[in-house]
């Protein structure tokens, strides 16, 4: 599996498991729930893309500087510290379901590194 065809699956997958949590959610717990997962999940697959994006363009120019890598993380960082901040500080999310939504995607990609390991055995 390729990085792009990894990148893909991985969005598209947790896009749907997201999509289908965050729907239960708000059934069972209304819409603070359901949009803390959409949220979580939202700022998780935005932030794996941007790292993706970035790792392709140092590998593509050959210039991995630490000091470029230090400052995009901090600025991934930050902008997701000020999303989840305002979610939060506004009761438009509910913490736990926030959680919940970006655990999917390292979730999803565990479960792909797994499977690709088993397919070259």
């Amino acid at each position: 599996m390729t990085p792009s065809e990894l990148t893909t699956r991985v969005t598209l997958d947790t896009c749907a498991a997201v999509g289908a949590l965050a729907a239960l959610g708000w059934w069972l717990a209304g819409a603070p729930s359901g949009l803390g997962v959409l949220a979580g999940g939202a700022l998780a697959v935005v932030n794996f893309r941007w790292l993706v994006a970035r790792a392709a363009i140092a590998t593509a120019t050959g210039s991995g500087s630490a000091a470029a890598w230090v400052l995009g993380a901090g600025l991934r960082f930050t902008a997701c510290a000020a999303a989840c901040g305002i979610l939060l500080a506004y009761g438009w999310a509910h913490p736990l379901a926030l959680v919940a939504g970006f655990t999917v995607l390292p979730c999803d990609v565990i479960a792909r590194g797994l499977e690709s390991a088993r397919r070259e055995r």
